[in-house]
């Protein structure tokens, strides 16, 4: 059994319908809010083959239906590429908000996810670059008290990594400008990746280059290098995150918990997005999305680039019976935004 026009119009009324008020619908509802120029038990009977085709569940005896998560990819597959094609009527005003903090890398990644939260009422995430990769081009050591410095490492297009490290014993400031110049000096160039492997042989030289001093800091210098070896390879930036308690499907206080805990957690996060794949533009729905906890839920991601490569992903995860239209723009106006600051502010090339 195909879907023919009518059953299209219906489902995609249904589908309206859910979005707008989360109820079950019933026959009656679409007959009186949507002119489909066909009588209420038409629409029942077409509601009940819809139902036998996987479209639609009837969550009680007495109920109207609700959409299934196949109700949801049909609808989303026949809308998507044409919201895609069609102009962004919010870029320039996305890009002005963003651009307004755009000196470092951080705080694009930071106002975005608040943008975006706030245009979509849902949770929204941004995974950061994969900076193993990434060349070191600075390190500079900053006091912050007599027992606490400080480590700023500054990555290839201006990528900043801040770790903060506890002293023994307080270390003069100009021997911290010493060593901040030997290990920038000793480092640049260097991958985050490559910094295990000749960590050791490092640090030698290091020793050797201060032997001649008492510079107190070389007692340091074997944490300072693990602490830059082991600087972690993504960050999630995330906001909108207690959004998902105003929507009627979370009532429940055990699955907003488990919703909450889940997103809360970077490693599942940064998985997930990589399960997305590596397309410019994805959308799982339901039940295919691989984690349970998001079974109810839909995400949307978008990428952005740097040099010309894939290095991190922006999305929206919020229900299945999201405004699908309004939140593909968005998302899509919000990817185009971040790539073009990312590119106006740290592409390397562009800077030449």
């Amino acid at each position: 059994m195909s879907l023919d026009k009518r059953k299209v119009k219906i489902l995609k009324a249904i589908i309206s319908s859910y979005i707008d008020n989360a109820e079950a619908v019933g026959s009656r509802t679409i007959s009186k809010k949507y002119e489909l120029g066909v009588s209420p038990a038409t629409i029942r009977n077409e509601m009940s083959d819809l139902e036998e085709m996987g479209f639609l569940i009837q969550p009680h005896a007495s109920a109207g239906r609700i959409p299934t998560d196949k109700a949801y990819r049909y609808y989303v597959d026949s809308l998507w590429k044409k919201v895609l094609g069609s102009a962004n009527t919010n870029i320039n005003e996305l890009r002005s908000i963003i651009e307004d903090k755009a000196s470092e890398m951080d705080s694009v990644f930071k106002n975005s996810v608040r943008i975006l939260s706030q245009f979509t009422k849902y949770t929204s995430f941004i995974v950061s670059p994969h900076l193993k990769q990434s060349e070191i081009k600075r390190i500079q050591l900053v006091p912050i008290t007599d027992r606490k410095i400080l480590l700023v490492l500054i990555l290839q297009s201006n990528i900043v990594k801040q770790v903060v490290l506890r002293l023994n014993s307080p270390i003069p400031l100009d021997q911290m400008d010493r060593i901040s110049v030997s290990l920038s000096e000793k480092l640049n160039g260097y991958k985050l990746e490559d910094i295990e492997t000749i960590k050791d042989s490092l640090i030698e030289q290091l020793y050797h280059l201060r032997e001649s001093s008492s510079d107190s800091l070389l007692e340091l210098l074997p944490f300072l290098v693990d602490q830059i070896s082991k600087l972690e390879d993504f960050n999630v930036y995330s906001d909108g995150l207690t959004s998902i308690l105003d929507l009627p499907e979370y009532n429940d206080v055990v699955k907003a918990r488990e919703f909450i805990s889940f997103v809360e957690d970077k490693d599942s996060m940064a998985k997930l997005f990589q399960y997305t794949g590596e397309n410019d533009f994805d959308i799982c729905i339901g039940r295919e999305n691989e984690y349970e906890e998001l079974r109810d839920c839909s995400l949307i991601t978008a990428t952005y680039r740097l040099n010309g490569r894939l290095i991190g992903k922006i999305g929206v995860i919020g229900p299945m019976r999201m405004d699908y239209s309004k939140v593909i723009s968005t998302v899509k106006s919000m990817s185009e935004a971040v790539n073009e600051i990312i590119s106006r502010n740290f592409d390397d090339e562009n800077k030449e």
